[in-house]
């Protein structure tokens, strides 16, 4: 059978693939890659685009598809047998790049096109991508000893390494885990539907009863819910412990952080760089650290008064109509519950039954066709895992304009979370187009009780948000490769389309054509979504703070100044006393899972959620302005932030859509902290 890691033909397929065929897959890529690499820098013509760019580019491009399928499948199907392959070849993907980044002849190559007379002959999306490759070198070591430039390679490799570790360790404590319950008197104010998620997870584990598990769709509604203090403590402490001392050693995080801190700062320093956060500003919108920080603050101090009233108000609740002296962690989300209920006069899980998952769908493919003119439809292809679903994203006319794979449900051998990643990338090939595809991952709780999967309004939100990063990848007009849709988006701007997205989950206008009851098929009543938008800025304050407690110690442990001896926990209890208005308990180990900064791409960047909120705000302010659901503002977005994609700064592309620079008012506005 031939490798379907090497076929790029088509779409993946996923029917065929295999853990078997990753090794021949990279070996041979990597030898195709290297001899062209030689072949090129042999070459004595002058390099130009079309015979030393474009070659390139293709033969990286095919490893990189190779590659986000491998990866893919590894954070979605992680089986025993694919991870042992996957962590085999990880570090030989990780020595290529680097190895890339540092090659002279590339490097010496590349500088010469900057150089040329001919660079000003190319376009300035071209231009763009020379740039931004020079730059990568100099981030990459290309300047560096040769000595310094091994270090470089053996600090990379291990890096790759100990974040997958640290994914790793993360899913198997997450998945380890289970609370089986007999008794249902201790299932007490538990809603219908998440009893019967949990009788069928038992069953499917051959148990008696009801399991809980630390899965999101499983854990929050327990904690929301649950009568049971006890049970909530021992739940909330499994969760807060997960991947550290206080559980299996050999899932514990702890070491890696330390070292994983340890050998960015090595990095950096290799590279000339105070800090490693100082290093990664290089390919952001923000400029230096100082400046991260004083918009932290800033916004922590206008979102503290709110934070203040916030707890405040819900201790007293607590104290007053729920009897609860001493407000724990554990208590949180079942008081804030409690809370909204008599303040709002409706519960999430209320909301949930308006929100089957084909009715959320419809109002999502909706709103594409309103704002931008294209029809989303079914499209059949190899998928894998028979939860996962195909669509096609086309034109008035019906053309092609992108493809996307959705997997919406969580399983025990997928990554937490909800993300998109982009499968292939539009870029011009000779006299055609190559099609965008994206991946679009969540974790929502599956069909149960004969009923269709139900979304909280929370989980809509998610849904349009990662839908938000598809409609950028799989929209833009870019035809190189490098600037194409995310793909050199600085990291602080790259949330403004999912962020923008989300504001539709508030618009009436929207939410009834998504909204049908799972039982009757009532419309969403008017007033329900009255009072949702009543409570929609509910705990905003808390909310905002914790966002700013977890990018200021994601900065703080990355910006260089952390005092020597001083460990991971104190730098986040400094923190939190500078920042916060709620301090879990001594046993919280968050850290222990915070994946986006030890294992995926947020490290010293965790900030650009609010940054670029701020950007997806005051976007979103123009809507309301002109009409929410207006085609002609649509158009815009698309033409000025979605289609351009990398090939221009994001400032630029902010600007030429809003016609100035960008204020945090509306931000305000729309969290209610004005």
């Amino acid at each position: 059978m031939s490798n379907p890691l090497l076929d790029f033909s088509a779409l993946p397929r996923f029917d065929a693939m295999d853990a078997s065929f990753i090794g021949p897959a990279v070996d041979q890529l990597l030898a195709e890659n290297a001899a062209l690499v030689e072949q090129l820098c042999a070459d004595p013509t002058p390099p130009d685009w079309a015979h030393f760019v474009t070659p390139l580019e293709d033969a990286n491009e095919r490893l990189a598809r190779a590659w986000g399928v491998v990866s893919h499948l590894n954070a979605v199907m992680n089986s025993p047998q694919w991870r042992e392959a996957y962590n085999q070849n990880l570090p030989r993907i990780s020595e290529y790049y680097t190895a890339l980044a540092q090659h002279p002849g590339l490097y010496r190559a590349f500088s010469a096109i900057r150089t040329a007379d001919g660079f000003g002959a190319l376009d300035a999306v071209r231009q763009k991508v020379i740039d931004n490759e020079l730059r990568d070198f100099r981030l990459g070591g290309a300047d560096l000893s040769a000595s310094d430039k091994e270090q470089f390679r053996v600090i990379q490799a291990e890096l790759a390494l100990l974040g997958a570790s640290f994914e790793e360790h993360l899913l198997d404590a997450t998945n380890d885990f289970a609370l089986l319950i007999e008794d249902e008197q201790q299932l007490a104010g538990l809603p219908q539907d998440v009893m019967e998620a949990a009788r069928e997870a038992a069953q499917r584990a051959g148990s008696p009863g009801w399991k809980f598990t630390l899965h999101a769709p499983s854990y929050i509604p327990f904690m929301q819910y649950a009568e049971s203090r006890e049970l909530r403590e021992r739940l909330y402490h499994a969760h807060v412990t997960r991947a550290s001392s206080f559980g299996p050693a050999q899932w514990d995080n702890s070491a890696l952080m330390d070292r994983i801190l340890e050998l960015r700062q090595q990095a950096a320093k290799l590279l000339g760089f105070a800090s490693y956060a100082e290093l990664s500003l290089e390919t952001k919108m923000a400029e230096t650290p100082a400046q991260i920080e004083a918009f932290l603050l800033d916004l922590a101090q206008r979102a503290r008064p709110f934070a203040e009233r916030d707890r405040d108000e819900l201790l007293a609740f607590a104290r007053s109509e729920l009897g609860i002296e001493d407000v724990q962690s554990w208590d949180l989300a079942w008081v804030s519950e409690r809370l909204r209920q008599a303040r709002y006069d409706f519960s999430e899980q209320e909301v949930r039954q308006y929100f089957p998952e084909q009715q959320v769908l419809e109002g999502l493919f909706r709103l594409v066709r309103t704002l931008y003119g294209l029809d989303i439809r079914p499209a059949q292809t190899s998928v894998w895992h028979t939860d996962v679903r195909f669509y096609e994203l086309v034109d008035a006319a019906g053309a092609l304009v992108g493809q996307f794979y959705l997997d919406l449900y969580a399983r025990e051998h997928k990554r937490g979370g909800a993300w998109m990643d982009d499968a292939i990338t539009r870029r011009r090939k000779g006299d055609a187009i190559q099609t965008p595809v994206a991946w679009l991952t969540c974790n929502f709780s599956p069909p149960a009780g004969g009923k269709p999967a139900l979304f909280t309004h929370d989980e809509v939100l998610t849904l349009f948000h990662e839908f938000g990063h598809g409609l950028h990848h799989l929209l833009t007009r870019v035809e190189e490769l490098a600037v194409s849709g995310i793909h050199g988006v600085e990291w602080d701007a790259v949330e403004l389309p999912s962020q923008f997205m989300e504001n539709f989950c508030w618009e009436w206008d929207v939410l009834q054509h998504m909204s049908r009851h799972v039982d009757s098929g009532a419309a969403l009543p008017v007033e329900l979504f009255d009072r949702m938008l009543a409570a929609r800025n509910f705990q905003s304050g808390m909310h905002t703070l914790r966002q700013v407690e977890f990018a200021l110690f994601d900065l703080r442990l990355h910006d260089g100044a952390r005092p020597a001896g001083e460990s991971i926990l104190d730098t986040l209890a400094k923190v939190r006393k500078e920042v916060a208005v709620w301090f879990p308990p001594h046993y919280n180990r968050f850290a222990n899972s915070f994946a986006h900064i030890f294992a995926g791409g947020y490290a010293a960047g965790y900030y650009s959620y609010k940054w670029a909120e701020v950007l997806s705000a005051d976007v979103y302010s123009l809507f309301e302005e002109q009409g929410v659901l207006s085609s002609t503002i649509g158009q815009r977005f698309w033409n000025e932030i979605l289609a351009v994609g990398g090939a221009r700064p994001a400032k630029e592309s902010f600007v030429a859509f809003r016609g100035r620079e960008p204020d945090v008012q509306a931000l305000l506005r729309h969290h209610g902290m004005v």
